[in-house]
């Protein structure tokens, strides 16, 4: 989970000019690359980076902060995201983090629901 404590405009070349509005926002991703989960959640919270994923942009240099991170070992984020995408969720940039994905509309997806232990119980088991 990421909170953006203000709104934020997209420097990214495919997202440029999009804002963000201050919120909640799920980000499901995974993590097949050098070091796993544990390096990738590492990297995710650390405020300053060399951006290379879409999520890095809402998790550098101030722009937001991440207060929580459910790890699902041998989960399919693009069963995540798709279990989270429920009436109270909106997806705010269709194609943010899914751009190697052909079935999702987007990986990131903003919530009204201030109680993120509810959502998780919508998650598949694994």
């Amino acid at each position: 989970m990421i909170e953006l404590t203000a709104d934020l405009t997209l420097q990214n070349k495919r997202f440029a000019g999009i804002t963000l509005a201050k919120g909640t926002y799920l980000y499901c991703g995974s993590a097949n690359g050098p070091g796993g989960i544990a390096a990738r959640v590492i990297r995710h919270c650390k405020t300053t980076k060399k951006p290379h994923w879409h999520v890095d942009e809402l998790t550098s240099n101030g722009a937001g902060r991440v207060t929580s991170v459910l790890v699902v070992p041998g989960g399919d984020e693009c069963e995540l995201r798709a279990a989270l995408h429920e009436p109270d969720t909106q997806v705010p940039v269709p194609g943010f983090g899914s751009s190697d994905c052909i079935d999702c509309v987007s990986h990131l997806v903003i919530t009204q629901d201030d109680d993120i232990s509810a959502l998780f119980t919508k998650l598949p088991k694994v």
